[in-house]
């Protein structure tokens, strides 16, 4: 029943990737500068009293690192989803490598997708990136399971 409900959950997040993927770079690019006003909204002192032009400058300097750091957050959940449909009672390390590949396959054919969204690309660096986040996810969830196993 645990595998079925992490392939359910698998599903859906692959969904909400192919969707985020799905949108034109205009629309991405806005989406990403709204979540980096949030970011200095929270770590910038005083971001509130600062010009229009100079929060969306703030803004814009912090695009890429958030858009990464959303790339390799998606693919950290993905990975650990997808680990929790190839795990068996005993943890392997094939598991986990069964999974991490899994994972960086779906991120190069997200990428893939992406050459036919207008204004987007397919860049190895992202599939890099989201194989990276996959590595770790999984091996973050690999430790916490272990860890409650052996207590």
């Amino acid at each position: 029943m645990r595998r079925k409900i992490y392939f359910v959950l698998m599903l859906i997040w692959m969904g909400v990737i192919f969707w985020f993927s799905a949108q034109p770079a205009e629309k991405s690019t806005q989406t990403s500068l709204h979540v980096g006003r949030l970011v200095c909204g929270i770590f910038v002192r005083d971001y509130e009293e600062l010009s229009a032009a100079e929060q969306t400058t703030l803004a814009e300097n912090i695009e890429f690192p958030v858009r990464k750091a959303a790339h390799a957050s998606e693919y950290a959940l993905l990975g650990i989803l997808i680990f929790g449909v190839v795990r068996k009672k005993e943890m392997t390390k094939r598991q986990m490598l069964c999974a991490i590949v899994i994972t960086a396959l779906y991120a190069a054919s997200d990428e893939l997708h992406q050459l036919f969204v207008p204004g987007r690309s397919c860049q190895l660096r992202d599939v890099l990136i989201d194989t990276a986040g996959a590595v770790a996810g999984v091996g973050i969830s690999y430790i916490i399971l272990r860890h409650f196993r052996k207590n």
